[in-house]
């Protein structure tokens, strides 16, 4: 693997609550800078979820449910260097993960501004790479529970579930959680859905994902197309959905995430001053970069060119009360 290995062991001091020792790396990567927000700020659903925090001291720490068992990583980057620690039955497994989720395996020098705007961005945010968790249901089960809805009601099912269902993550600062594994979601009563406010068509979408777990993981060693395909054998699994996952699971450079209420408009405005595209503008108009597409609708978003706001904010449903 590219970069430079360096295993250490150490417990790291001046942490409030005790933990076991963590299990270390230090990793620099090959080519460019690495801004770890940018990074792996897409991974985090919400200001309050329970598997990924930031603190003060510039460190990022998630949970993961991998292969291995639960693990939690604390990761920080110090001149181009990034220091990690993890903890738990999979902290092995993350840290030889490392490497793909800060953007290795990614390739930004093949990617080839079109627009004045996106050269901008892309002058501007060099250490932007496009992580790779290498785990599948980490990120379609939150995908699903955003599916159609605003983004606080998806975060606020992910939060409730996860802290009710899941488990306290090893090593990590109080009140985070490893998300459930396969079984457990898969015997969530319905009435619990409800109360989290997640409807019927979505529990029911996850349910039958999490009953096939072993193949939807499978898909990370698939070709993009091949993988979203895969997840599309699903009921309920589209490609706005395999295209939020698989963007997160594998580094997809060129997956464009299509029926999104906002995006078309985005992109559209930013690139044609069409506020009113739909995805087939907005495909027309990423065209260019093809191979990149996914990059470039990250640049634009990272640019702060949007739309000014016209239509009411969509309105949050209480599925609990009803």
């Amino acid at each position: 693997m590219a970069g430079r290995f360096t295993p250490r062991t150490s417990s790291r001091a001046g942490v409030p609550a005790p933990r076991p020792a963590a299990q270390s790396r230090t990793w620099a990567p090959s080519k460019g800078p690495l801004d770890l927000a940018l990074t792996l700020t897409p991974l985090r659903r919400g200001p309050a979820d329970p598997t990924f925090r930031t603190t003060p001291d510039g460190a990022v720490w998630r949970t993961s449910r991998t292969p291995a068992g639960p693990a939690t990583l604390r990761v920080t980057a110090r001149e181009g260097v990034a220091h990690a620690d993890a903890w738990g039955p999979g902290a092995q497994w993350t840290l030889d993960q490392l490497p793909a989720m800060l953007g290795e395996l990614d390739d930004p020098d093949d990617f080839e501004p079109r627009h004045r705007l996106v050269a901008e961005t892309h002058r501007a945010r060099p250490g932007l790479r496009l992580t790779r968790t290498g785990l599948v249901l980490e990120s379609l089960i939150p995908s699903i529970l955003e599916q159609k809805v605003t983004a606080d009601e998806a975060y606020r099912a992910w939060r409730l579930l996860v802290r009710k269902y899941g488990e306290p993550a090893p090593g990590a600062p109080e009140g985070m959680h490893v998300m459930p594994e396969p079984r457990t979601w898969a015997l969530i009563p319905s009435w619990e859905w409800h109360r989290a406010g997640v409807d019927s068509k979505r529990s029911a979408t996850i349910l039958r994902a999490v009953r096939v777990a072993r193949r939807m993981e499978e898909a990370v060693a698939m070709a993009p197309r091949a993988a979203a395909e895969r997840l599309e054998l699903i009921p309920g699994i589209g490609p706005w959905t395999s295209a939020e996952t698989l963007q997160r699971a594998i580094g997809a450079a060129d997956l464009v995430t299509v029926g999104d209420l906002h995006l078309p408009g985005i992109i559209g405005h930013a690139l044609a001053g069409n506020r009113h595209a739909d995805d087939a503008e907005m495909l027309s108009l990423l065209e260019p970069y093809a191979g990149q597409r996914h990059r470039a609708a990250r640049l634009i978003l990272l640019s702060g060119r949007t739309p000014p706001r016209r239509a009411p904010r969509m309105q949050p449903r209480n599925i609990a009360a009803l």
